[in-house]
């Protein structure tokens, strides 16, 4: 009897061994980045913001891969993966890509991935390197490629309507509404002032509400005085 031999299941691995970043300040970079992405689009259900996470484009080649610092997913439901397997994405492709340098990032590498980025359907590439404090991005044009962005100093993307500003000694990224990116530590300050001009709030409305029944009580009194009974 000949027995069929069984397809061999690929196995899509969720890790690539590599450290997410080298050092404090690329790991700043890249959580800023990525959660002030999901605080910008956290609202929409279908924009799926990630970091770290493998992205398989092919499916039966797990060799075939990247882990982007940050990436996009417009069009996809937000919701825990362990990999970005793109035939199960409806076959779209992360449109938006950070990439945040360390000093280890070598010349040959950034070459792969932007060859990878370009070939796989990325919309937008950017590039910060926090030590030099150099910024680039890429962009795909009606010819079909990713092509340099001319003056990524000033910058607005395309899809996601943040702007890039890049002076002299500080790179900052807004919003659409014109707020910066904050940090973790700026974000949670924030929330807290927030909280706390709330409690004010709160507390001048019940301090108002008891103010006003005072005068209510009052009136009443002096309605009973000017009308008295019999």
């Amino acid at each position: 009897m000949v027995t069929t031999p069984q397809p061999t299941k690929v196995i899509y691995p969720d890790c690539d061994g590599n450290p997410m970043s080298d050092n404090t300040r690329q790991f700043r970079w890249i959580v800023v980045i990525k959660e002030n992405l999901e605080i910008l689009f956290d609202e929409d259900p279908n924009v799926f913001v990630a970091g770290d996470l493998l992205w398989y484009p092919i499916e039966g080649n797990n060799k075939l891969r990247q882990a982007p610092d940050v990436m996009v997913a417009v069009g996809r439901p937000k919701g825990d993966r362990g990999s970005y397997k793109q035939w199960e994405e409806g076959n779209i492709p992360p449109q938006v890509v950070f990439e945040i340098l360390s000093p280890g990032n070598r010349l040959k590498e950034m070459a792969k991935k932007q060859q990878f980025y370009d070939r796989y359907g990325v919309e937008e590439y950017y590039v910060f390197d926090p030590d030099r404090l150099d910024f680039n991005g890429w962009i795909r044009t009606q010819a079909g490629s990713l092509e340099v962005i001319e003056q990524p100093e000033n910058w607005t993307s395309p899809r996601l309507g943040i702007r890039f500003e890049l002076q002299e000694e500080q790179f900052t990224i807004y919003r659409p509404d014109g707020e910066r990116f904050l940090t973790p530590t700026e974000l949670a300050k924030q929330a807290e002032q927030q909280r706390q001009e709330a409690e004010q709030q709160r507390q001048r409305a019940e301090s108002a509400e008891a103010r006003l029944r005072e005068l209510e009580a009052r009136l009443r009194e002096l309605e009973g005085d000017r009308h008295p009974e019999g």
